[in-house]
């Protein structure tokens, strides 16, 4: 099923035309606090950074939000250490201030991440000599509406943007929830599941392919919203446009949760409202592949590679 009309915007984003790009100064170098070898790497990288001749450079754990986000408005440039769950924290830091991201892999199974830890000094030369693109891809924004008193007017009580998706769901009882949907003010059908996934185009290949949903390519500005584990309900995946409004209400006779991109949790009450539209702000990626990097690392990650080929 298939609802989708052309975004605000267009489709595909404008990416950059040209492989050479305009070189970095002020860099950011973000390990993961629980991974030693991280820490070691990204004081490697400094040094070889350093050697190149880049001298602003500042280092901080991906967790320390505050720390990162005073460096930002002067950064050009962020290098993440770690697996996809820290350039997601880093795209929700570093995208209100346009700054790209060039990730280090060093998780289980990641697909945004740029560079193997074991072979990064040559596409960062690469990088510093301009030869490079930029790939933007769509976030979304949820906030929890909370009526002021019962009965009362919705007010806004916490914002959070996403890259990979929003989720409604049960909370800790094993028990479907409702969730009836609205798009743009008008009601499209309520789900009996264990919970309903909106995604962007990233998180496409996230928990929303957990649930049999569509693989879309990431430049694609688009939302999916899915159903988990529906229940005598519509359990289809739906496109929608990034300008849609998507307002969701739980009704359960306990409380749902409300996840950001698997790291933020709230609790969501009677009465609240979640609503989800597209970001104003664009999650920015340095790549070094080719422009169809994207379907060739699907099949490599996922283990689906056909050996004949024609």
């Amino acid at each position: 099923m298939s609802l989708t009309s052309q975004p605000l915007d267009g489709i595909v984003p404008e990416i950059n035309a040209g492989m050479t790009q305009r070189p970095f100064h002020h860099i950011g170098i973000l390990h993961h606090p629980m991974k030693p070898d991280s820490v070691n790497l990204a004081n490697k990288i400094g040094d070889f950074l350093r050697d190149q001749g880049l001298e602003e450079i500042w280092f901080e754990s991906a967790w320390e939000s505050e720390a990162v986000l005073e460096h930002l408005p002067d950064v050009d440039l962020l290098i993440t250490l770690g697996g996809d769950g820290t350039l997601l924290r880093a795209a929700r830091l570093g995208a209100r201030h346009g700054v790209p991201m060039l990730g280090v892999k060093m998780g289980r199974l990641g697909f945004l991440a740029e560079i193997m830890p074991d072979n990064w000094q040559e596409p960062l030369a690469q990088m510093l000599e301009g030869h490079y693109w930029q790939e933007e891809r769509l976030m979304v924004r949820a906030r929890l509406e909370r009526p002021a008193f019962p009965g009362g007017p919705l007010q806004t009580v916490s914002e959070h943007d996403a890259l990979n998706d929003v989720v409604l769901s049960r909370g800790g009882l094993a028990r479907v929830v409702r969730i009836s949907i609205k798009l743009d003010g008008g009601y499209l059908t309520t789900y009996t599941c264990d919970g309903l996934i909106v995604s962007t185009a990233t998180g496409s290949t996230g928990y929303a392919l957990a649930v049999d949903g569509p693989i879309l390519p990431p430049e694609l500005r688009n939302i999916l919203v899915l159903p988990i584990a529906p229940h005598l309900s519509m359990d289809r995946a739906v496109v929608l446009a990034e300008g849609t409004e998507i307002r969701l209400r739980a009704y359960s006779d306990h409380e749902a949760m409300l996840t950001v991109d698997g790291q933020f949790v709230l609790e969501v009450s009677a009465g609240d409202e979640v609503v989800v539209t597209g970001s104003p702000h664009l999650a920015r990626f340095i790549r070094l592949r080719d422009r169809n990097y994207f379907y060739q690392a699907l099949m490599e990650k996922m283990r689906w590679p056909d050996d004949q080929e024609f």
